[in-house]
């Protein structure tokens, strides 16, 4: 089986190079949803999370609400440690777990789409890193569309983001720049298939 790590910054396109993907017969293993996973209602990530935040992060129904805890790690950078050290091991080994159902399933390729697939050291999983990237102007203007952010909070996450993309930008074996159409990009991901002799459903 053949594992591609997909990252990028919030904006930059990679959830659509991931649909792509998934189309030209990838299984994806989406790290986000597995994080949230990791921290469902009564899960040891929640009790981390809780220990670490309090209950102030919780909803009416006990569950982690996503926004404030984005927004309490976002604006700071030690929280962002906190709950990366507390989450980030019980995710990869979900994705393990993952990979690891995928080649008894003799699956072709895989695919773990991740953010922090360099900084969490989750790329040693893969046998190559796709980094998909896009200037700011575009990238804040996706997110403005897409998750309905205030300017402040925009521009927070795209300054707490940009170290984090420089690493991975370094470190991954192939760069996409997302800068013109959809049907453009999905041309570039297509030709990347084709030049690694990739297997088409």
């Amino acid at each position: 089986m053949y594992v591609i790590g997909l990252t990028g910054g919030m904006g930059a396109g990679k959830s659509e190079v991931s649909a792509k993907l998934e189309r030209l017969s990838a299984s994806i293993i989406d790290a986000d949803r597995e994080g949230h996973a990791s921290y469902a209602k009564g899960t040891m990530g929640w009790r981390r999370i809780t220990e670490l935040f309090g209950e102030d992060v919780l909803t009416e129904e006990l569950e982690i609400d996503r926004r404030k805890l984005g927004q309490l790690v976002f604006a700071n950078p030690e929280a962002m440690t906190w709950l990366n050290s507390a989450i980030q091991p019980i995710i990869r080994d979900r994705i393990e777990l993952q990979l690891g159902e995928l080649r008894n399933l003799a699956c072709g390729v895989a695919v773990v789409d991740a953010a922090v697939l360099i900084q969490a050291g989750w790329d040693d999983l893969t046998d190559e890193v796709w980094f998909v990237k896009a200037p700011p102007d575009i990238v804040a203007e996706r997110i403005a569309r897409t998750r309905g952010l205030k300017a402040r909070e925009i521009l927070g996450r795209i300054k707490a983001q940009q170290e984090l993309v420089q690493e991975a930008e370094t470190k991954a074996s192939v760069v996409i720049r997302n800068v013109g159409s959809i049907k453009e990009l999905h041309v570039t991901v297509e030709q990347l298939w084709k030049d690694r002799n990739l297997p088409v459903r």
